[in-house]
């Protein structure tokens, strides 16, 4: 399904997504070609982008922090590759308080060993001032990555840091964003330059052309989508067929219970009026010899 020299390239449908290569990796880019990421009106709201005709999810940059800044709910780290552009890495703050009791957990845990051995008096002291010191400072936030919310220590990020950076595409205002998953620190010029070795070959190899895919693929991935549709379907119907089993058994279990309650109910009264009838018996007996013993007497 090749398309004619300066036509848009051909936008595959999302169930095709799992044959490209881009989709499912963490895409080495220029933040200069981030930036020209593209997306096309029928994926709106949804955090795809499009190189030619690639979809990208995932990216990895590399280069230095030029900026910090904090603001509300979130750290902004700003990134230049030398590509001719920057690009902002978002780092949301967490809201959960178990976050910050971890967080506090292990910063107690790296204390100095030393400062342990003073005096009892020393360390008094120290908590007091501690406490003092605390109680008149905010909590720093606690940072943690977009998708799944794990805690991510970001002090190495500073600017003059060359680092590597992977993170998830998102728009803000029309301007591409990265939210950080993951990053490494880069100690020296040797692994920038290995980088972008790779960031080169990707390129070249992938996204210098457009991803084409034949008519016969594009219907083999609707046929997979479909069956996986059905066998999805068959399964959640096996599963509901599997819960009324279960729930008629427990309530024909609960019905045989119940009868058998009535049951052993009606044996029990039929065993207290046997009882009652015997014990009337026997006290007539009793009261029949009294009375007799009395009259001989």
């Amino acid at each position: 399904m090749a398309t004619p020299d300066n036509a848009d390239p051909v936008i595959y449908p999302a169930f095709c997504f799992k044959a490209s290569p881009t989709h499912f990796t963490w895409v080495k880019m220029a933040v200069a070609d981030v930036h020209r990421l593209q997306k096309p009106r029928n994926f709106e709201g949804q955090r795809i982008f499009f190189y030619k005709n690639h979809p990208i999810r995932f990216v990895t940059i590399a280069g230095l922090i030029v900026a910090r800044t904090d603001i509300y709910r979130r750290t902004i780290i700003t990134i230049d590759d030398s590509s001719g552009a920057t690009i902002e890495a978002v780092v949301p703050h967490s809201s959960n308080p178990e976050h910050q009791n971890i967080v506090s957990e292990e910063a107690q845990k790296s204390e100095n060993p030393l400062e342990k051995s003073t005096s009892i008096t020393n360390e008094k002291e120290k908590e007091k001032g501690k406490e003092s010191v605390s109680k008149s400072l905010p909590p720093q936030p606690v940072h943690i990555s977009a998708t799944d919310e794990s805690i991510i220590d970001i002090a190495p990020l500073v600017p003059g840091t060359l680092v590597k950076i992977k993170g998830t595409l998102n728009s803000f205002r029309g301007i591409v964003q990265l939210n950080l998953e993951r990053f490494t620190v880069l100690r020296d010029t040797n692994a920038e330059m290995l980088f972008l070795e790779e960031r080169l070959q990707f390129l070249v190899d992938v996204l210098s052309s457009e991803w084409v895919l034949s008519g016969d693929e594009v219907e083999r991935l609707r046929r997979e989508v479909v069956e996986g549709d059905v066998k999805v379907a068959e399964e959640r119907e096996k599963a509901m067929r599997r819960v009324k089993r279960r729930a008629e058994r427990e309530e024909k279990d609960a019905q045989s219970i119940l009868r058998r309650y009535i049951h052993e109910e009606r044996e029990r009264e039929k065993e207290a009026g046997v009882c009652r009838e015997e014990g009337e018996r026997v006290m007539k007996e009793i009261s029949e010899r009294k009375r007799v013993k009395l009259g001989l007497d």
